[in-house]
């Protein structure tokens, strides 16, 4: 019974744990919006991996403002909101200078406000599950427990490139 209590506690408390006491430095996410993953790397190498929930039509570029579209292409971890709608959120600098001119070229806005969070309070109960089907707006959506973690580990200013 001891050594199945300690390999609770264990498989409990290791990734908060192993998060504060990391000897990496995240330096670069990746999303793969076709694999609904989000990867984080430190020189070159996977160090998490998350299945993460997307805009509600994320095949394609974002384009326009209300599209429901995840973008796609390079941007940065431009600030943090530890008191978001969506439990904690870090902004995606989107949209760069590409995709500003690709809209105006469409005589559109090409929108704004996109986070990589967690979960809406009011459901945060639903944990992985929410990965089953691609809600947001536009954004990148974890669990409130990997969001906890990706906050520890990411840093302000982190590169995030999104690809199809």
């Amino acid at each position: 019974m001891r050594v199945f209590l300690a390999g609770l506690i264990l498989l409990t408390f290791w990734p908060v744990a192993f998060a504060q006491n990391s000897n990496f430095s995240v330096d670069r996410l990746v999303v793969y919006k076709r694999e609904r993953k989000l990867v984080l790397l430190s020189q070159g190498k996977e160090v998490r991996s998350y299945k993460v929930a997307l805009g509600g039509e994320p095949v394609g570029p974002k384009s326009r403002r209300g599209d429901h579209r995840t973008p796609q292409g390079v941007y940065v971890l431009d600030s943090r909101n530890p008191n978001s709608h969506f439990y904690k959120a870090f902004h995606i600098s989107y949209p760069n200078a590409q995709d500003i001119a690709a809209a105006k070229k469409l005589g559109v806005s090409p929108g704004g406000d996109i986070m990589l969070h967690g979960l809406p309070k009011e459901y945060a109960w639903v944990g992985k599950a929410h990965t089953l089907h691609d809600w947001t707006d536009g954004c990148v959506a974890v669990t409130n427990e990997e969001m906890d973690e990706i906050w520890k580990l990411v840093r302000v200013g982190t590169p995030i490139e999104i690809k199809p």
